[in-house]
Protein backbone atom coordinates (compact mmCIF):
# COMPACT_ATOMS: atom_id res chain seq x y z
CA UNK A 1 0.00 0.00 0.00
CA UNK A 2 1.61 3.18 -1.14
CA UNK A 3 0.85 6.11 1.49
CA UNK A 4 0.74 9.84 0.65
CA UNK A 5 2.10 11.52 4.09
CA UNK A 6 1.02 15.23 5.40
CA UNK A 7 4.58 17.29 5.52
CA UNK A 8 7.14 16.38 8.27
CA UNK A 9 10.61 16.92 9.00
CA UNK A 10 10.91 13.37 10.60
CA UNK A 11 11.04 10.25 8.54
CA UNK A 12 7.85 8.98 7.05
CA UNK A 13 6.84 5.75 5.67
CA UNK A 14 6.15 5.69 2.08
CA UNK A 15 4.57 2.69 1.76
CA UNK A 16 4.78 -0.87 2.66
CA UNK A 17 4.17 -4.96 1.42
CA UNK A 18 3.93 -8.20 2.56
CA UNK A 19 7.29 -8.36 3.49
CA UNK A 20 9.07 -4.90 2.94
CA UNK A 21 8.93 -1.36 4.20
CA UNK A 22 9.97 1.78 2.46
CA UNK A 23 11.07 4.95 4.39
CA UNK A 24 11.76 8.25 2.69
CA UNK A 25 11.88 6.46 -0.57
CA UNK A 26 14.24 3.41 0.70
CA UNK A 27 12.98 -0.22 1.12
CA UNK A 28 13.89 -2.62 3.90
CA UNK A 29 13.02 -6.17 3.73
CA UNK A 30 14.25 -6.94 7.39
CA UNK A 31 13.22 -5.75 11.12
CA UNK A 32 13.99 -2.24 11.49
CA UNK A 33 13.31 0.58 14.16
CA UNK A 34 12.35 3.95 12.55
CA UNK A 35 12.29 7.40 15.12
CA UNK A 36 10.98 10.79 14.66
CA UNK A 37 13.77 12.17 16.25
CA UNK A 38 15.42 14.80 14.91
CA UNK A 39 18.57 13.35 12.48
CA UNK A 40 17.31 10.38 12.70
CA UNK A 41 18.49 7.25 9.96
CA UNK A 42 15.76 4.27 10.16
CA UNK A 43 18.08 1.75 11.85
CA UNK A 44 18.22 -2.48 11.38
CA UNK A 45 16.12 -4.05 14.32
CA UNK A 46 18.18 -7.24 14.65
CA UNK A 47 15.95 -9.36 15.59
CA UNK A 48 14.19 -13.23 14.64
CA UNK A 49 10.48 -13.74 14.53
CA UNK A 50 7.98 -13.16 16.66
CA UNK A 51 8.69 -16.17 18.80
CA UNK A 52 12.64 -15.68 19.13
CA UNK A 53 11.92 -12.03 20.83
CA UNK A 54 13.08 -11.32 24.34
CA UNK A 55 13.37 -8.31 27.17
CA UNK A 56 16.54 -7.71 25.39
CA UNK A 57 15.19 -6.69 22.30
CA UNK A 58 12.77 -4.56 23.86
CA UNK A 59 15.77 -2.80 26.11
CA UNK A 60 17.68 -0.89 23.43
CA UNK A 61 14.53 1.37 22.78
CA UNK A 62 15.19 2.81 26.01
CA UNK A 63 17.53 4.73 24.86
CA UNK A 64 16.07 6.20 21.79
CA UNK A 65 14.62 9.42 23.22
CA UNK A 66 10.81 8.06 22.65
CA UNK A 67 7.86 9.07 24.63
CA UNK A 68 6.20 6.49 22.54
CA UNK A 69 7.31 2.75 21.43
CA UNK A 70 5.13 1.46 18.60
CA UNK A 71 5.88 -2.24 18.19
CA UNK A 72 4.60 -3.74 14.91
CA UNK A 73 4.16 -7.08 15.43
CA UNK A 74 4.18 -9.01 11.86
CA UNK A 75 1.77 -9.70 9.62
CA UNK A 76 -1.07 -10.54 12.25
CA UNK A 77 -1.07 -8.97 16.11
CA UNK A 78 0.08 -10.50 18.96
CA UNK A 79 1.05 -9.20 21.84
CA UNK A 80 4.26 -8.93 24.03
CA UNK A 81 4.52 -10.54 27.52
CA UNK A 82 4.72 -7.70 30.05
CA UNK A 83 8.43 -8.86 31.06
CA UNK A 84 9.86 -7.70 27.83
CA UNK A 85 8.16 -4.81 28.30
CA UNK A 86 9.50 -3.76 31.67
CA UNK A 87 12.38 -1.39 31.01
CA UNK A 88 10.05 0.44 28.85
CA UNK A 89 7.25 0.92 31.34
CA UNK A 90 9.55 1.95 34.43
CA UNK A 91 11.30 4.80 32.01
CA UNK A 92 7.70 5.84 31.49
CA UNK A 93 8.01 5.00 27.69
CA UNK A 94 4.51 4.21 26.35
CA UNK A 95 4.02 1.27 24.22
CA UNK A 96 1.58 0.28 21.76
CA UNK A 97 1.35 -3.01 20.39
CA UNK A 98 -0.71 -3.58 16.47
CA UNK A 99 0.28 -5.36 13.52
CA UNK A 100 2.92 -4.09 11.46
CA UNK A 101 1.03 -2.19 8.53
CA UNK A 102 -1.25 0.12 11.62
CA UNK A 103 1.90 0.66 13.24
CA UNK A 104 3.53 2.03 9.79
CA UNK A 105 0.60 4.21 9.17
CA UNK A 106 -0.35 5.43 13.16
CA UNK A 107 3.80 6.13 13.37
CA UNK A 108 2.85 8.39 10.06
CA UNK A 109 0.40 10.06 11.81
CA UNK A 110 1.85 10.80 15.38
CA UNK A 111 5.39 11.98 13.65
CA UNK A 112 3.27 14.45 11.78
CA UNK A 113 1.56 15.23 15.01
CA UNK A 114 5.42 16.06 16.19
CA UNK A 115 5.77 13.61 18.97
CA UNK A 116 8.52 11.67 19.87
CA UNK A 117 7.55 8.43 18.86
CA UNK A 118 9.62 5.59 17.50
CA UNK A 119 8.00 2.33 15.64
CA UNK A 120 10.17 -0.78 16.25
CA UNK A 121 8.74 -2.87 13.07
CA UNK A 122 8.77 -6.71 12.56
CA UNK A 123 9.18 -7.86 8.75
CA UNK A 124 9.02 -11.53 8.43
CA UNK A 125 9.36 -13.41 5.65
Amino acid sequence: MKLQPDKSNSLTINAYGEAWIEVNGQRFTSSLLVSSLAGASPEAWNVGPFTALGSSDFDVLTTMGAELVIFGSGKRLRFPPPHWLKSLIERGIGVETMDTPAACRTYNILASEGRKVVAALLIES
